[in-house]
């Protein structure tokens, strides 16, 4: 899986992936993070999530991470403020009061660029990312942050009966990819209503990651 598979999603508007409204686990398990209002929040691989407008109104700042600039002109103009861009290498950062979106590759993202992080949100990334890809992100992500606390969600279904994205993330990978650095509490398990696109039994899991 390549840039273009998500740069022709987003040109041909297939993002059958974007949430109409702020996702409950975040709102539900959010507060279970270690951070304040004015914390700084990740979201990498964001597009135009609403999570993004739900964590600037409970007085966070966020940062985020997206390949298409498409979904970050969306995500602007949902938010009604007009971002100023600026270059920064192979990225172009859009700013505005709170609020920064890194616009590339986000292994072209360090963690000078970044900046400060006190808690990261997952929700969209490690499910995005095929296997092959996911040991090169979750190392990256660690590293650009610092080991910052995470919510992550996942979802876990038979893999053979439908292709991602979004991918199966077994709990034993989560495990295997994130326990060196962080002690992980499955906080909640829950049944994706009528299926995985309505294909296949899924379930989502919440993960709370609380740096050691």
């Amino acid at each position: 899986m390549d840039a273009n598979f998500w740069h022709q999603r987003w040109s041909n508007n297939e993002i059958a992936f974007h949430e109409s409204e702020a996702n409950p686990f975040l709102v539900k398990y959010f507060k279970e993070l270690p951070v304040s209002k004015g914390s700084r929040i990740f979201v990498p691989l964001c597009g135009k999530t609403l999570d993004i407008a739900w964590l600037l109104s409970k007085g966070y700042r966020v940062a985020g991470a997206e390949l298409s600039q498409i979904a970050i002109e969306q995500l602007f103009s949902g938010l009604g403020v007009e971002p100023t861009i600026t270059k920064l290498g192979e990225l172009d950062r859009y700013s505005a009061e709170n609020i920064d979106i890194f616009v590339g590759d986000i292994f072209q993202l360090n963690e000078a660029a970044l900046g400060t992080v006190h808690a990261i949100y997952d929700r969209a990334a490690l499910v995005a990312l095929p296997e092959e890809m996911r040991d090169r992100y979750t190392t990256h992500l660690m590293k650009i942050t610092h080991n910052a606390p995470q919510l992550l969600i996942c979802y876990e279904y038979d893999q053979t009966l439908i292709g991602g994205p979004p991918f199966s993330i077994q709990n034993e990978e989560v495990r295997k990819r994130y326990s060196d650095h962080y002690q992980l509490n499955l906080v909640e398990t829950k049944e994706v209503p009528g299926g995985l696109k309505r294909v296949c039994p899924a379930e989502e899991n919440v993960w709370l990651l609380q740096k050691k």
